[in-house]
């Protein structure tokens, strides 16, 4: 009788490897490096399958060449580097859109703002391209993005005057690179009814001259409460050119799941409508601002399965306790190095809302059981939301919960545990490194606060799984930038800031990836190279893990392939 038990075993595995080995996979991936992402060493394998979008088989090419049918794709790497898609960590998607229609002024390498009169030419030449003269005439501003004064020739904010030597007769908002501040030009001061007597908005602050005249820099709600009219006004045409525009440039990187991280009401019937047109190629997953309303978590769209509806979901809710570090609106415990203008030598920012309205949104969150992203830039912001956290658990705590803390550019030491404590996976955000670590040390933060930016190393050490983002459109969604940074720290005049905080270029991998996926509550799809998985891929045309780190910067993406199908490919 055991014989005739050891016959049928062995006749249903030989049958389930046959069946196996039967299947036509519709493409594969061969001869090159292929990173699984899986494990805590780099893992390598000489081939992948792929059928119906899924990962269906991993192993040798000999293997996969058995399931090659007259249909196959057959993909031949030519030595190229081919791994998991990356996830954004944290981004606006939107935005990026957006950002991409109106003028570009950021400094360089990413644009041509390197001081006032670039920033009036950039101006003057957009107002009378095709995206601007749509712009203007659909929205009746002129608006341009990325401004930073802390790269500026003059080190200084533009101002209302400068900005009239563009225009005098149509209201202009430029947005700072931060996306916390902006400056108005006079019209814009004239039809928003901004003068001397003006108070200043909570959550906000309108800066002004040595005789106390608003001189139209706008700091956080003050920017806010201008530019969410302005948006307010976009039609269906133009959400579809955001989408469609932010998609471009997210694939391009090799990003191939999206985060909109503080959508507005308007924003998110935009990303409704758009999967209903099916517009979306890309996986996009937003996070309303809770302070606007619970209306925003739809059920349509939102599930605690996490599932998406024509590559669109709703991931849970974000809340914002505080501003930007480099444009001094963050909310930190000890003063800044150099104090913003018209400041005295304490100023330490200023929080969002007071420690009741703190609690009682991240509350709100945990009882209805929505994952939180919450931005906190400075460590009072961040003590804040510990408190927040700790409260919400006592009251509404549940398993597994995933509550995110978006940047925490000034986290302390002593915080960490805390983290660890409540289960807070930390997104941080060390591009700042290179794009404004010289500024930390000169005006931020000064040494050792400077040093101590965004403590990857610290962090992974206490055991938790953190993830690297750019915030686009603060930065763009420039994957191999973000790699860079999170791995070699080195400022734009090459210093290396805080090389105790560096981590290895796997580690920095697994930021945009596995554990990427896992902030997602998406692992189980997501991430690595795995049997059963989404068939979500980029192709490099560098191995970053076998080239001098300090390179990674030049990597280029070559081709991105979500769920099988190439979504960009570089010409």
């Amino acid at each position: 009788m055991r014989i005739i038990y050891l016959l049928i075993a062995f006749c249903i595995i030989s049958c389930s490897e046959s069946k196996k080995e039967t299947v036509q996979l519709d493409s594969i991936y061969f001869n090159g490096d292929i990173i699984t992402m899986e494990g805590d060493q780099p893992g390598y394998v000489e081939a992948i399958g792929i059928k119906d979008g899924r990962i269906a088989r991993v192993g040798t090419q000999e293997e996969l060449m058995s399931m090659v049918g007259d249909s196959t794709i057959q993909k031949d790497l030519n030595g190229k580097t081919l791994l998991p898609a990356f996830l954004d960590g944290h981004g606006h998607f939107y935005n990026v859109g957006f950002a991409s229609i109106v003028a570009n002024l950021l400094p360089p390498p990413d644009g041509p703002g390197h001081n006032y009169e670039s920033i009036v030419d950039a101006l003057n030449q957009w107002k009378e391209s095709e995206d601007g003269k749509y712009f203007i005439d659909k929205f009746g501003w002129i608006i341009g993005n990325g401004y930073d004064d802390s790269q500026l020739e003059e080190k200084d904010h533009p101002k209302s005057i400068d900005l009239d030597k563009v225009s005098t007769d149509i209201p202009i908002i430029i947005l700072h690179q931060s996306g916390h501040l902006g400056v108005i030009n006079s019209k814009a001061k004239e039809i928003l009814g901004i003068t001397k007597t003006t108070p200043n908005p909570t959550g906000g602050s309108l800066r002004k001259d040595k005789n106390g005249n608003p001189n139209g820099v706008l700091e956080e709600n003050a920017m806010f409460n201008v530019l969410f009219p302005i948006l307010g006004k976009a039609d269906e045409n133009f959400d579809t050119k955001c989408i469609k525009k932010g998609q471009e440039e997210y694939a391009k990187k090799g990003y191939l799941t999206a985060q909109d991280g503080r959508s507005s009401t308007a924003q998110m019937a935009a990303f409704i409508k758009g999967a209903e047109k099916g517009l979306f190629y890309i996986d996009v997953v937003s996070y309303p601002d809770i302070t606007l309303g619970p209306e925003n978590v739809t059920e349509d769209y939102y599930s605690a399965d996490h599932q998406y509806k024509n590559n669109y979901r709703i991931g849970g809710v974000k809340l914002t306790l505080d501003g930007s570090p480099q444009g001094k609106t963050a909310w930190l415990t000890q003063h800044y190095h150099v104090p913003p203008q018209g400041q005295d030598k304490d100023y330490k920012g200023y929080p969002v809302m007071p420690d009741s309205m703190a609690i009682k949104y991240v509350k709100e969150a945990f009882q209805n059981k929505w994952q939180i992203l919450c931005h906190t830039n400075g460590d009072a912001a961040i003590d804040q939301y510990l408190m927040a956290v700790k409260a919400a658990e006592e009251a509404y705590g549940y398993d597994d919960h995933r509550t995110v803390m978006i940047h925490g550019q000034t986290l302390r030491k002593d915080q960490i545990p805390a983290l660890v404590e409540l289960e807070i996976m930390p997104s941080l955000f060390p591009m700042h490194t290179f794009y404004w670590g010289d500024w930390h040390v000169e005006s931020v933060l000064g040494h050792p606060r400077a040093d101590y930016i965004s403590p990857c190393r610290d962090v992974i050490d206490a055991g938790l799984k953190i993830t690297s983002h750019h915030d686009a459109p603060v930065t763009f969604p420039n994957s191999l930038r973000v790699l860079d940074a999170t791995v070699n720290r080195v400022t734009r005049s090459g210093v290396v800031l805080g090389p105790e905080q560096r981590i290895s270029p796997y580690e920095g991998l697994k930021t945009l990836t596995e554990w990427a996926a896992y902030q997602y509550f998406e692992e189980d799809h997501k991430g690595t190279i795995t049997e059963g998985k989404l068939a979500d891929l980029v192709i490099l045309d560098k191995n970053p893990l076998k080239i001098d780190p300090l390179n990674i910067k030049d990597i280029q993406v070559l081709e991105s392939i979500k769920e099988g199908k190439t979504v960009f490919q570089q010409p």
